[in-house]
């Protein structure tokens, strides 16, 4: 079971031609604004701040358009707040007329450190193509450019590289072309607690910012609808923007190019054409059910729901199949789950929480487009529920545990209570109890860590999942975030599953629940 890269080009993959016309008669309209630079700053090392950076201002934008600029001159430009867009500028020469073009290099960054740090020594093992930055040579002075590159970022580094010897350079304008399929109305929270208040406006934020031709999973990197992170971001949208008809888009696109088997991929590429990634996802497959559910309970579109569930009934028959005779969720490395960034994660035990979630959730649906399979799917429910208790629950510790190893993680015991293992009583005292005595084997992201304040709300935890919210993702906020991150360690906010935290998404899906948290349980 893993994480990593796959490699499955020759899998055979068929495309839905229906459903990806449905997909592309939903590609929503891009909402735009201009948004112009707040401060002008320079950044010193300081081992005390951020990332290892402390901004100073220099001057203000009025300032900096009064500057004249030659070779060798760079400025950080801090635009105030996370944005998404183009960036468009107008420059000019000052002095002799320019005999050479202007030679400028653009860098980017979601975080101060990705502007100060060199993007040479990156050595993570996603490719560095990732790392935002371009050159562009302007010919012709006076000059209006807007770069064609989308890109996201809070800071922008710009250096002269090279201008004439004959002639200096002098910006005229210097702008963001934001956009966003969010309209820019979001109805606020009504909680009254300041620090949830302003989690709640990061989280938002963060939707918004991923919420493009698709629901992105972050805008620097990948770029790309993944379902683990579509599910998150449907259950925020329903509660912020309630752009239901993105969603709908969403799902039409995992079912539109599935797998020879009619297993989802677990992320879709969009342009030039939809196509499928040749990675699959046990756990992802199945949220494609779950997506599915609560896009019928929040939108109430009997007619998509009907028309998409023998997509949703097909990843709980290939799902079913993994199980063994026990009825457990066989562990070998013969497939790929996600559930958490965590090598030495074992994931059997999650996998099977997480079938048995889904599960319920088809029932649910054959209810109302399939009744003759509820009966089927019930007799799952309780021997997969069963094999967990008789077999996965070690009476001694107080745990679940997970694979030959017999592991102990906080992502077992999540999943067991998501999926309503046990009665209330024993879930509520297993939760207790995973706070009082909490294993080795942690939460390493956002996303894991949604799962586990959902776990405590289902168990009447409320103090609990609200201290959580305000520990974890407030943090982030104290460490400088805009929007929330991809990977977050409190003890290691420099963490990265890549090698670099140059390479780290700053704005990413998945960590957007807190609004979700807020909202609907009226935090």
């Amino acid at each position: 079971m893993s994480q990593a890269m796959q490699y499955n080009a020759q899998v055979a993959m068929i495309r839905h031609p229906q459903f990806l016309r449905t997909a592309e008669s939903l590609k929503p309209a891009l909402h735009s604004e201009y948004r112009e630079p707040q401060a002008i700053i320079d950044a010193h090392a300081d081992a005390s701040a951020p990332f290892g950076w402390q901004a100073v201002e220099l001057c203000t934008p009025q300032q900096f358009y009064q500057r004249e600029f030659t070779s060798g001159d760079s400025v950080i430009v801090d635009f105030g707040n996370h944005f998404v867009g183009y960036v468009e500028l107008a420059c000019l020469s000052v002095g002799s007329p320019p005999d050479a073009p202007a030679h400028l290099h653009f860098t980017f960054g979601e975080t101060l450190s990705e502007v100060c740090e060199s993007f040479d020594d990156y050595r993570g093992w996603l490719s560095s193509s990732w790392l935002q930055q371009q050159d562009l040579w302007i010919d012709e002075l006076p000059g209006e450019i807007r770069l064609p590159r989308r890109y996201c970022f809070r800071y922008l580094k710009v250096e002269v590289k090279a201008v004439s010897r004959k002639f200096n350079l002098c910006f005229t304008r210097l702008r963001i072309h934001a956009v966003s399929s969010a309209h820019s109305i979001c109805p606020p929270s009504t909680t009254q607690d300041p620090r949830l208040q302003l989690i709640d406006q990061t989280a938002v934020l963060t939707l918004k910012n991923c919420m493009q031709d698709v629901f992105e999973d972050g805008p620097k990197r990948d770029r790309r609808l993944w379902l683990g992170d579509l599910r998150l971001q449907a259950l925020v949208n329903d509660v912020t923007f309630a752009n239901h008809s993105l969603v709908r888009r969403c799902l039409y696109l995992f079912a539109g190019h599935t797998r020879q088997d009619g297993m989802v991929s677990a992320n879709i590429f969009v342009q030039p054409q939809v196509i499928a990634d040749d990675t699959f996802l046990f756990d992802y497959s199945l949220f494609f059910v779950d997506t599915l559910f609560n896009y019928l309970r929040s939108s109430g579109d009997v007619a998509t729901a009907q028309e998409l569930w023998p997509t949703a009934r097909r990843q709980i028959e290939l799902a079913l199949e993994r199980c063994d005779k026990q009825h457990l969720v066989r562990d070998s490395d013969d497939w790929w789950v996600f559930i958490d960034w965590h090598e030495t994660l074992n994931k059997q035990t999650s996998a099977q929480g997480v079938l048995i979630y889904c599960l319920q959730r088809a029932v649910l649906l054959a209810g109302q487009f399939q009744p003759e399979l509820v009966a089927g799917y019930q007799m799952h429910l309780q021997q997969l529920k069963s094999a967990a208790l008789s077999c996965l629950w070690d009476e001694a510790q107080g745990f679940f545990i997970s694979g030959a190893q017999r592991q102990v993680s906080w992502a077992s015991q999540i999943w067991m209570v998501l999926a309503e293992v046990g009665n209330s009583a024993q879930r509520e005292t297993l939760m207790r109890h995973l706070l009082s005595s909490p294993p080795s084997v942690v939460i390493n992201t956002p996303y894991l860590r949604h799962h586990f304040v959902a776990a405590l709300l289902q168990c009447g935890l409320r103090a609990e999942a609200i201290n959580e919210i305000k520990a974890y993702w407030g943090a982030m906020i104290d460490y400088g975030a805009d929007t929330f991150w991809e990977v977050f360690d409190p003890d290691n906010p420099e963490f990265s599953p890549y090698g670099s935290k140059l390479i780290n998404s700053y704005c990413h899906a998945w960590s957007c629940t807190p609004a979700w948290f807020i909202r609907q349980y009226n935090l």
